[in-house]
């Protein structure tokens, strides 16, 4: 190793866990980052200036001027161009010894497979869902680590999915939530310095894997709450019947559905079948933590937090229609398709508990 290396890596070299045989591990590394956002910005940077020898970027993208609160790898001068093309050439100003490998494409299911072969680890920084699933199932597929990360308004979440050793994405999420049911960032926001954080530890992970040192976040789910200081860690198990990697096969096997009800329920029509009662009233289960739960919650609901949807789904009525809700309505999509396809009537709260808050709560309050 030549001596301004030495100098470049000495802070990291000294630990012991680390060495010169870790650092000349990282050089051979090849990790791949989906999305050159908020959160692949941070992702890039540490894994650049940590030394990893080659980094793979896919983004179809434009730099917006509405992306530089947060998306840090890009600058004014790059409004209009292509942030792969700004992202290499600031990773190879930061470590002109790193190879960044851009490619100008947006990684869906046809291609992914034959992305992420030439990788050893693959980092989602992406910020939906077709490409978060897309991610999962051919890493399942071929074998390999990715670290997942999602930002919303004042909170994330981080986990290390590994079909090979533990659970993968769809063993939490079998199934991608119904199209427009979910907010994006553009409609509900994110603080820039929480896509920051995340994209930190999803950096730190990924530098973990290489180096094969301490307890990567696989089983576990953290979501943290930057707003009122909460973090917390959810363990998750492997399951035997998940899509992409337990004993049912190949990926994208479509789940049937027994379901004789819309998928989605908007706030002012829950608000009016409550009000009717008798057997027009859906029975109401909330899928967040508790801790959420604690805070506020629709009166009359059940809490079953999502991690459990799967266990608890046992004491359900199948022949009662019921409406799942969570803060936003992301996690509510998920675990309402998986009850549907598994024989309940579940139909999930657009908007969360949030746009339940906003509509209907205020509403009341003002009459």
């Amino acid at each position: 190793m030549l001596t301004a290396e030495l100098e470049r890596y000495a802070r990291q070299i000294v630990l012991p866990e680390i060495g010169l045989a870790g650092q000349e591990r990282l050089g051979r590394a090849r990790v791949l980052i989906v999305g050159a956002g908020g959160l692949g910005s941070p992702v890039a940077l540490y894994l650049a200036a940590a030394g990893v020898g080659t980094l793979g970027i896919v983004d179809s993208d434009d730099v917006e001027l509405s992306n530089l609160h947060r998306q840090i790898l890009h600058g004014s001068g790059d409004v209009g161009g292509a942030k792969v093309s700004s992202a290499r050439e600031t990773l190879e100003r930061l470590n002109p010894t790193v190879n960044v490998l851009p490619m100008r494409e947006r990684l869906d299911a046809p291609r992914a497979r034959a992305i992420v072969a030439d990788w050893h680890v693959v980092v989602d920084g992406s910020d939906n869902y077709s490409t978060r699933y897309a991610v999962n199932d051919a890493c399942a597929a071929a074998g390999k680590p990715w670290i997942y990360g999602s930002v919303e308004r004042f909170s994330g979440q981080l986990s290390v999915f590994d079909a090979a050793t533990g659970p993968c994405y769809r063993c939490v999420y079998p199934i991608p939530p119904s199209p427009g049911t979910t907010a994006s960032c553009e409609e509900i926001g994110v603080l820039g310095a929480v896509p920051g954080v995340i994209g930190s530890l999803q950096a730190l992970e990924a530098l973990k894997l290489i180096l094969d040192v301490g307890e990567p976040m696989r089983g576990r789910l953290l979501q943290i709450d930057f707003l009122n200081g909460q973090w917390r860690t959810i363990g998750f198990d492997k399951r035997a019947n998940c899509p992409a990697c337990g004993a049912a096969g190949e990926t994208g096997g479509q789940m049937s559905s027994a379901s004789d009800v819309p998928d989605d329920i908007e706030p002012i029509e829950l608000m009016s079948l409550l009000r009717a009662g008798g057997d027009v009233a859906p029975r109401l289960i909330d899928v967040r933590e508790p801790w959420e739960w604690n805070i506020t919650r629709l009166d009359g609901a059940q809490l079953i937090p999502l991690d459990r949807i799967t266990q608890d789904a046992r004491t359900l009525e199948r022949d009662r229609v019921m409406v799942v809700y969570c803060h936003h309505g992301t996690r509510s999509a998920a675990a309402a398709e998986w009850l549907r396809a598994h024989g309940f009537r579940a139909r999930n709260l657009t908007g969360g508990i949030d746009r339940w808050s906003r509509e209907i709560d205020d509403k009341i309050r003002r009459y």
